[in-house]
């Protein structure tokens, strides 16, 4: 008999995602050099909107724990929609139940992603905004929801994030189940907001390569 079992409880590490899925990591800088190369530059506008959310989330942040809620609506959705994320071009889905069916297994993976940004029935995002001491560990949970993209003949991109850190992610299910990460940013450590503005650059690039698809 099939099992069902929820992503949330059973990926809760980077071994579990890469045993499951058969994922294997990559960390040639020619698979994922979507992160670090020939970023897009800010406008004035966009540094002073970065500016004021920066400002805006530490002054709630310094007065303790933001709940996974908070950090949504305070930092993740205005990043989004200053991206351009928001557009009619996009198709937005909250709380999108994926699965996944484990081959010789006879056992189903399902799980809620957060936020998912669709194009063309293209999967280009997904955020998992986690209260956890270190964001990397959301990153095994987001790499099992990527895999549960239908359309598996191209990238797909993912953000993690706790609002206090950031990861970008890449995978490719064709030829073979491949995922790279960024590195992790923090909004916190330095004291100032040049992560988030090197944050929303990448958002920027995942969102103009959306364009030519």
């Amino acid at each position: 008999m099939t099992s069902i079992s929820p992503i949330s409880k059973t990926i809760l590490t980077t071994a579990d995602v890469e045993d499951r899925f058969n994922l294997n990591p990559n960390s040639d800088p020619s698979f994922f050099p979507e992160w670090c190369q020939n970023l897009p530059e800010l406008t004035p506008q966009e540094v002073e909107a970065l500016n004021h959310l920066h400002q805006r989330f530490a002054a709630h942040r310094r007065r303790g724990t933001i709940s996974e809620g908070a950090v949504d609506k305070l930092l993740i959705s205005p990043l989004l929609d200053l991206a351009g994320f928001y557009e009619p071009d996009f198709n937005i889905r909250t709380e999108k139940s994926v699965q996944y069916e484990l081959e010789g297994d006879e056992e189903i993976l399902r799980g809620r992603i957060d936020t998912l940004i669709i194009q063309d029935q293209f999967w280009v995002l997904v955020v998992e905004a986690k209260r956890t001491i270190m964001v990397s560990l959301a990153v095994p949970q987001a790499l099992a929801y990527m895999m549960c993209n239908p359309n598996p003949t191209r990238s797909l991109y993912g953000m993690v994030s706790n609002g206090d850190e950031f990861i970008f992610l890449k995978v490719n299910v064709m030829p073979q189940p491949e995922y790279g990460s960024s590195q992790l940013y923090s909004l916190f450590f330095p004291l100032d907001n040049r992560d988030l503005h090197k944050v929303f650059r990448v958002l920027k690039q995942v969102k103009n390569l959306t364009a030519t698809i």
